[in-house]
């Protein structure tokens, strides 16, 4: 059930609880570039396993095709260690705080 929460309260846990994007990009060019980053890495890694399997393409030995099978597990392993990881946006209370300072420093200078 619901408790019923205090203006204050409720300002508290969205400055806790809410984000904000402080990558420094246009908001839409983030919203574009983010899937084309994970695009882009996951081709990344498409293509290394690609490439260690065309060693093995036809008729080979036993011995051959395992070494690149496990040569393919094993780069494919490393390029999604690699893969793009979004960063985590800032809380909504530490932008405002920036801001304020900013704001301070500002208008003492002037």
């Amino acid at each position: 059930m619901s408790k019923v929460k205090t203006p204050r309260e409720k300002k508290q846990l969205s400055y806790a609880n809410d984000r904000r994007n402080t990558y420094g990009e246009n908001q839409k060019s983030s919203r574009k570039n983010m899937p084309r980053s994970k695009q882009l890495s996951h081709q990344d890694e498409r293509r290394a396993v690609r490439q260690a399997l065309i060693a093995a393409q036809g008729a080979v030995a036993d011995e051959v095709a395992d070494e690149a099978q496990s040569q393919a597990l094993r780069r494919g392993r490393m390029k999604k260690l690699k893969t793009f990881r979004k960063s985590p946006d800032t809380p909504l209370g530490e932008v405002i705080e920036r801001r304020l300072l900013r704001r301070q420093t500002k208008t003492r200078d002037e």
